[in-house]
This record gives C-alpha cells, structure tokens and sequence, in this order.
C-alpha cells in the first residue's frame, strides 16, 4: 500500500481482510495489529481504523484480556488468566508444588509481562499462589474451576 489512496487506505485494508474473513475458510483470528501493519505498509492507527469498520459491522470482535482479535463467528479465545489457571490443571500441579517462573508463563500464554504479572497478582490476592523469597511462586490452594477470571 504504497501508493495514496482517494478511497483510503484503511477501506482498502478492511476490504482485504473482509474478503479473507468471508471467503468460507476457518479463520478464528486475525493477525496482530504490528503484523498487519507490516504487511500492508501503513501506520498503527490506519490499521486500527480498518479493524474499527470490521467491528461496526460484528465481522470481529475483540476480547479483554486475549491476546488476539477473533473472528465473529469463532468462539471466543480463553483470557491470559484461564490459561494460566489452566496450567495448574495442565501440569497436575498440588497445593506446596512450585509455579512456573514468569518467563515461562509468557510464553505459554504469548501475553506481555505486564499482563501475566496482573493474573499472578490476582491469583495471589485470591489465595491460589503464595510468593516465597528465594523459592518463587508456590500453588497455595486450587483454584475454583466454576469462576472465570474475576477482572480480565
């Protein structure tokens, strides 16, 4: 996307990715907004402009706390905070086991920091993990399967 348009080129954009949501294949999520602004050389707020006319018009819909943006259609992505919950299950973790580091969680869950420390903090605040000096984070408690995240 080079070249001016007089239409716009966030038109252009949500055209292209209509045309990719409708063309009857299985598509549940989108590119993130810095893949899609890369591949169509256009700025950050084009691209959000173009994924704003796709929500107007319920093709995609965005979710709190899940790291992608999802078609309208596909059922909705877990939150960062299911997923992490989903480890103790995952991993058959007990009450007095130790929790994975940060770094590891991020990974996992393809979430910022910054998020995964908000979900361990409210896993901390609600009882499930106990933060030890020099031992990290231990499974305090199991948590409530029946609730989902309290704020994400």
């Amino acid at each position: 996307m080079t070249k001016r348009s007089p239409r716009g080129t966030y038109l252009h954009i949500a055209d292209a990715l209509r045309a990719e949501i409708n063309d009857g294949s299985e598509h549940t999520t989108l590119q993130s907004e810095a893949e899609l602004t890369a591949r169509f050389g256009a700025a950050r707020s084009t691209v959000r402009r173009a994924l704003r006319v796709l929500a107007a018009e319920g093709l995609i819909r965005s979710q709190q706390g899940a790291c992608r943006t999802t078609v309208a259609g596909s059922s909705p992505l877990p939150t960062v905070y299911d997923l992490v919950v989903g480890v103790i299950t995952d991993e058959g973790l007990t009450p007095g086991d130790s929790f994975p580091p940060e770094s590891r969680l991020c990974e996992m869950t393809s979430a910022s920091r910054g998020t995964v420390r908000r979900v361990l903090a409210q896993l901390e605040g609600a009882g499930v993990l106990e933060v030890r000096q020099g031992k990290g984070r231990i499974v305090r408690m199991l948590p409530d399967t029946d609730t989902s995240s309290p704020t994400s």
